[in-house]
């Protein structure tokens, strides 16, 4: 299998890696808007860089693996669904719903595939507290929280890009809580505060976010992120029912600071970014990938979902700038009924 890398960035670089050495992948072609950066890592890795995206496409290879900037996403979703070939794209497709239906589009309209990176639904802890709620552990969930914090803030020159709080950070808190519970979101109350360093007013971006969610089923969750939590890289789940609580993400990593006589001590090496905390996950994600495009397993993740975590990122940036709860059912899903 030959399969083509756009984008060298970070992640790039670790899906790059990971196919590098996977069995079933003979071969690499990897390009990226700087072409120095793709040949430095082709050269690391043994593999071949190409000098842009058209190279990818005419070259041959069996699938692509999208790891650019968000604004190049849907573009390049469909273009390799015209091609004809199965597509791994880190989330979010697009930054808005009109792109990210029209690239759904063109994926069902050549009944391509389309695998989104939503990493943390291939974690341990995750998937065991999917597990937990899906065997009945806690009996009838009543409370869920969720929680998302950058040890420390992105350049400044990207957060106008990155769409803000809620559509790159938070909407994967939306993605795997609707996973593990198996439940939709029927509304949202979203708030946030600009605190903290300039660049977040100057980008129309909030450093902190805070929502409030009901689920279909009338469960209460809540989800906070920050981009500014010095202790360290935060990222957990409690699950609590009538039964049992359970929490995703609490380790000897975790960084917490007790103040009880008896509680546990902080953490020695706390947790400092996203790769190192799911490195694992992403390995597993990409993986799987290689085993959808052979037809061995189904698509654990695919553009639907990335489009429902982004109706309730929508639902809460509408939220934050009118100062309401705002139902799902205002943030439009025409492509729902040729998804399921």
């Amino acid at each position: 299998m030959r399969i083509g890398v756009i984008g060298t960035g970070r992640i790039g670089t670790l899906h790059a890696r990971t196919l590098s050495r996977h069995r079933e992948v003979g071969s690499l072609i990897l390009t990226d808007a700087d072409p120095a950066r793709a040949q430095g890592l082709a050269h690391r890795l043994g593999e071949t860089a190409a000098p842009g995206v058209d190279e990818i496409f005419k070259w041959g290879v069996d699938a692509v693996v999208i790891t650019t900037a968000t604004p190049a996403h849907a573009e390049l979703i469909g273009r390799a669904a015209r091609s004809g070939l199965p597509v791994f794209c880190e989330k979010p497709i697009a930054l808005d719903l009109p792109g990210t239906l029209q690239a759904l589009d063109e994926v069902a309209t050549a009944g391509t595939i389309l695998q989104m990176g939503f990493q943390r639904r291939f974690d341990a802890g995750y998937a065991g507290a999917r597990e937990a709620v899906r065997a009945g552990r806690l009996g009838r969930l009543h409370t869920v929280r969720a929680m998302t914090c950058d040890q420390s803030p992105p350049p400044p020159e990207w957060l106008p890009l990155s769409g803000g709080l809620f559509r790159d950070t938070l909407i994967h808190d939306f993605d795997v809580l609707r996973w593990v519970t198996g439940r939709e979101v029927a509304d949202v109350y979203a708030a946030g505060s600009d605190g903290g360093p300039e660049m977040f007013r100057a980008a129309g971006d909030v450093g902190t976010g805070a929502v409030l969610l009901t689920l279909d089923d009338g469960t209460l969750a809540t989800a906070t992120a920050t981009r500014l939590n010095g202790a360290g890289y935060d990222v957990r789940m409690e699950l609590a029912g009538e039964r049992d609580t359970v929490v995703v993400g609490l380790d000897d990593r975790t960084p917490l600071a007790s103040t009880e006589p008896t509680g546990p001590p902080p953490a020695d090496k706390p947790w400092t970014g996203f790769l190192e905390r799911f490195g694992p996950a992403y390995e597993a994600e990409l993986n799987a990938f290689v085993d959808v495009v052979l037809g061995e397993r189904p698509n654990p993740c695919d553009g639907h979902e990335a489009l429902q975590a982004l109706r309730v990122a929508e639902a809460c940036e509408r939220s934050r700038h009118e100062h309401r709860p705002v139902a799902l059912a205002e943030i439009p899903d025409r492509a729902q009924a040729s998804h399921r």
